[in-house]
């Protein structure tokens, strides 16, 4: 049967990223989907929105893509979002265009017709999240695109008959998760698992019809397999610390 393989956030890692496609080696009728934040942090951002645009079956919109949006606006730079892009990773990615302002402008055409998220049926990919006590109607790219423990300390899943997949929110900053796991709560599954920090490296595919996991590490010749009961660590949801402040949470990552 055809596959539905999700990878995590690439933040630029496009040589990750190739290593990982030859592993889990696509045939034509599989789809490949990304979860978003393709950008910013590593180093060949441009290679890999040129990559995801050409081969990927589909993608949402992450948080450091709507950065970028927010940065350039009908042709013009908006100084107040400037900093925060510059300084969550996105020099990184202006200097991955090598002074191409046209490739720069082509690719942000293409993120700015990104979906907010892809319903598969059973399966409904975000960047981030959702807010439960909203419908889908009234959310908003704030919430899928920076939600954080609002969406993961509830106790109920959001849908009764699909499960979400979200990257955002590094899995091993999480309560007892160690890097690499990728994360199960109530009714979603998070699969960034850090590709750019020192702490992780590893960039995550779930071939989730065959319940197998495939990663590469970024900083080391390092591939592994798994099932995804080796890989996955479930959490409890009444662990997750509410933060006293907005339920939309935007410090880190």
């Amino acid at each position: 049967m055809p596959r539905r393989i999700f990878i995590g956030d690439i933040h630029g890692h496009f040589d990750g990223l190739q290593r990982l496609w030859e592993a889990i080696a696509p045939e034509p009728d599989d789809k490949v989907y990304c979860v978003g934040d393709l950008i910013d942090r590593g180093p060949k951002s441009a290679d890999v929105v040129d990559f995801v645009r050409r081969n990927a079956a589909g993608c949402v919109r992450g948080n450091h893509e709507q950065l970028i949006l927010d940065t350039f606006v009908d042709g013009k730079i908006n100084p107040p979002t400037l900093q925060g892009w510059i300084f969550s990773g996105g020099q990184a990615t202006l200097s991955s265009y090598h002074g191409s302002a046209a490739t720069l402008e082509d690719h942000l055409d293409w993120l700015r017709q990104l979906p907010l998220y892809i319903d598969l049926g059973d399966l409904w990919l975000v960047h981030a999240g959702v807010n439960p006590m909203l419908p889908i109607a009234e959310q908003s790219s704030y919430e899928m695109c920076w939600i954080r423990e609002t969406f993961h300390s509830s106790l109920t899943p959001f849908f009764s008959d699909k499960l979400i997949i979200t990257g955002h929110t590094i899995t091993f900053t999480f309560p007892g998760v160690d890097p690499g796991q990728i994360v199960a709560g109530r009714g979603w599954l998070d699969i960034d698992t850090g590709v750019y920090h020192p702490r992780s490296g590893w960039l995550t595919a779930l071939d989730w019809d065959n319940q197998i996991v495939y990663q590469v590490n970024v900083f080391e010749p390092i591939e592994r397999v798994r099932s995804c009961a080796e890989a996955i660590t479930y959490l409890d949801p009444t662990l997750i610390k509410k933060r006293p402040r907005d339920m939309v949470s935007r410090s880190a990552f």
